[in-house]
C-alpha cells in the first residue's frame, strides 16, 4: 500500500515544491520511492498552474535536485487519500488543521521542521519569496535537515503496513 505525502506552503512555488523534491530524493535514495508518494500544493490558489519560482528552481538544480512542478491550491478532500500532510510554518498548520474535514485528519498535519531535532522552539520555514537567494538557499537547509527525521517516521510507517 502506497504511502502518500503532501507537503503545503502559501503559493506552492517556493517552499513547499522544494520541500517535495528534496523529500523525493531522500526517499529514493532509501529505496522507497515505489512505496512513498509525494506532493505538494498552497492554501491559497494565487500561483495556481504555474511552475515554481525560478529562484526555487535554481537553488534546487545547484544543489543536485530535480524538479517538475506545477502549482495547485490544497483541497480538502485531498485528507482522506494522503497519510501525511506537512505544513511549512504554523500558519500553514492551523489552515490545513482548520480544513480538516474530521479530527482524524487533522492529526494528519505535521510541521515539517517538527522532524528535525536540532530545531529551535520556532518550527516555521520562512518564505523566502519577498528577499533574495540566500532566503530561498536557507529554505533548502532547513528542509534538508527536517528531511532526515520525517523519513525515518515516514519508513517506520510503510515497513510498518508491510509487517
Amino acid at each position: 500500500m502506497t504511502y502518500r505525502v503532501c507537503f503545503v506552503c502559501t503559493g506552492n512555488i517556493c517552499r513547499s515544491p522544494m520541500a517535495e523534491a528534496v523529500f523525493r530524493a531522500r526517499v529514493a535514495q532509501a529505496g522507497l520511492d515505489g512505496r512513498v508518494e509525494i506532493d505538494s500544493a498552497g492554501t491559497g490558489g494565487w500561483h495556481e498552474g504555474e511552475d515554481a519560482d525560478p529562484r526555487t528552481v535554481a537553488v534546487l538544480e545547484a544543489n543536485g535536485y530535480a524538479l517538475d512542478h506545477t502549482a495547485r491550491q490544497f483541497q480538502p478532500s485531498w485528507f482522506a487519500r494522503l497519510d501525511l500532510v506537512v505544513a511549512l510554518d504554523s500558519s500553514h498548520f492551523k489552515a490545513l488543521r482548520g480544513l480538516a474535514p474530521t479530527e482524524e485528519d487533522a492529526q494528519k498535519v505535521r510541521l515539517l521542521r517538527s522532524y528535525d531535532p536540532a530545531a529551535d522552539d520556532d518550527l516555521d520555514v520562512p518564505d523566502p519569496y519577498y528577499g533574495g537567494r540566500d532566503g530561498f538557499d536557507e529554505c533548502l537547509a532547513m528542509v534538508e535537515a527536517a528531511s532526515t527525521g520525517l523519513l525515518a517516521a515516514v519508513r517506520e510507517e510503510v515497513e510498518g503496513r508491510a509487517a
